[in-house]
Formats: C-alpha cells, structure tokens, sequence
C-alpha cells in the first residue's frame, strides 16, 4: 500500500516529530528552554498539532484498508522519511544481515537450477585498501583526541562512527558475496549488494556477448537508455534488450533502459549460462 503526500504535508509531519522530540526531552530533564524558546513553541504549535492530525488519519485510512497498527505506523514513517533514506536504510539493513549468509556460506536468491555468477572477487583489493584506510583514520583521530585531552562525549561519537565505517565496508562485502547475479530459465538478475537489483526476463534479451570495458563511470550508471553496473570501473557483458525494461536505481529514481552492461568473474560461464537452453 503506497499513499502519495503533497510536500506541505510532509513538512507539517516533521514539524510535529521535532516537536515531539523537543517535548520529550523537556519532560526528561536534557534541556531546560529560555523565554525565547518557549515564544517558539507556542508559534509552532498550530502547526504540529496540522501535523498529529494529519498523522492520524494517515493511520485511521491505513487501518480501515485492513493494514496492522504496526504497518499503520510504518505509513506514517514513510511519509515522514524521504525515499531516498528510506532506501538507503533498507540496503544497510539487508548489507548488515548479509554476514550471517556469509558465515554459514549460503548466497541469497540463488534457486534449485539457478546458475550464481560472482562478481565480487575483482573488488576485493579495493574493500582491503579501504579497511586499512579506515583503520589508520580510526587510530590517528583517536591519538589526536586523546593527546589534546578531547571530550569523552566527542571521543566515543568518534569511535562509533569509526566502528560504522568499519561494519559498511565488512558488510558491502559480505552483501556482494553472497548476493551474486543469478540466471535462470525465466529471467536474468543482475545485482550489485543489497544496492541494486533488477531482474531481466528472458524473453526480453536479444542478445548477449562478451565487451569488455575498463572506464565504467561508479558502479551503478545510467545515460541515454544505458544501464551500467560495474565493478571496480570494470564490465565485461553487455545485454541488448528488445523492449525497454523499467530499472529502481538505488536512491528510488526509475529509468527506462535498453541496454546492460555488467561484470562477472567468469564472463565465458555467464555467457554460457545465458546463450543455453
């Protein structure tokens, strides 16, 4: 179930969660507001109260169309939450659990006669390089805080937003191991993490050959009806399409496509698996 919100209306949702917010921590003691503060208030209040209001109908419309409380909440949440951070944070989620697939060796979405082809082995130098990275920034800022007698409170925001990075480059590779591009006899899936997936019908490929490409601009790209999903700059396959297919970039964006190129490990079995019966 999708609802459609004009702008004004989201803002009047946000206006009523940072009201929310600021109440809350009046109640618990965290902030004590000046006479200007309260001023504030009192001038926005109309405005957040627009917005409880418009939160539950949101809900009651939700409810009546036969959804649960929980799911009730979650259109208000996604009224709330732009696409794109929506988006994001379902990739982080789905990243993040990719290490338990990856710990008991299992891939995602590879069915009983599906062929996995990997992808993920030709970017793995690059994943090495930024956890060193990441590591020295991690050892270096913690010595400069500590050696100019830095605030504990900086300090541990410093070493959590240390130890994320950390888990994302663990968990983006994690998520490229075990979520490989996937061929089957109905469709083509081409993947790259939990970031981007689009499956392809077989009855919409025209053709299929081996191109090798070392200049590939980002990993996810799109320009006039051509889709490219690289890695490390690199794409070795391309697909011709006869129709154009409908792709969702990873921020929620969809384009019209016709064309895709994509890299494998073994682009000979991707071919393979793709030109046979």
């Amino acid at each position: 179930m999708s609802m459609r919100l004009s702008l004004p209306r989201n803002g009047l949702l946000a206006v009523a969660a940072l009201d929310l917010l600021v109440a809350l921590s009046m109640v618990a003691g965290w902030w004590t507001p000046a006479p200007a503060g309260l001023l504030a208030a009192a001038v926005v209040a109309p405005l957040s109260a627009m917005g409880y209001v418009h939160a539950y109908r949101l809900s009651s419309a939700a409810r009546k169309a036969g959804a649960s409380p929980w799911d009730a909440l979650r259109t208000i949440a996604d009224a709330l939450v732009p696409l794109p951070v929506r988006m994001l944070m379902r990739a982080e989620r789905r990243n993040l659990a990719s290490f338990a697939l990856w710990v008991r060796r299992r891939q995602d979405g590879v069915t009983p006669g599906g062929t996995a082809l990997a992808y993920a082995k030709n970017q793995r130098p690059m994943l090495l390089m930024l956890l060193f990275a990441v590591a020295v920034q991690a050892v270096a800022l913690e010595w400069m805080l500590a050696a100019s007698d830095g605030p504990a409170g900086l300090r541990a925001v410093v070493v959590m937003a240390d130890v994320y990075q950390l888990l994302f480059v663990l968990a983006l590779g994690a998520a490229s191991a075990t979520r490989p591009h996937v061929v089957t006899a109905e469709e083509l899936r081409i993947r790259y993490g939990a970031y981007f997936d689009v499956r392809v019908p077989r009855e919409l490929i025209a053709s299929v050959k081996i191109s090798r490409n070392y200049n590939a601009r980002g990993v996810i790209a799109v320009a006039d009806g051509h889709l490219t999903v690289g890695v490390d700059a690199q794409t070795n396959l391309i697909v011709n399409l006869t129709a154009p297919l409908t792709v969702t970039r990873p921020l929620g964006r969809r384009e019209h496509v016709t064309t895709i190129r994509f890299y494998a490990d073994d682009p000979g079995s991707a071919l393979k698996s793709l030109t046979g019966r």
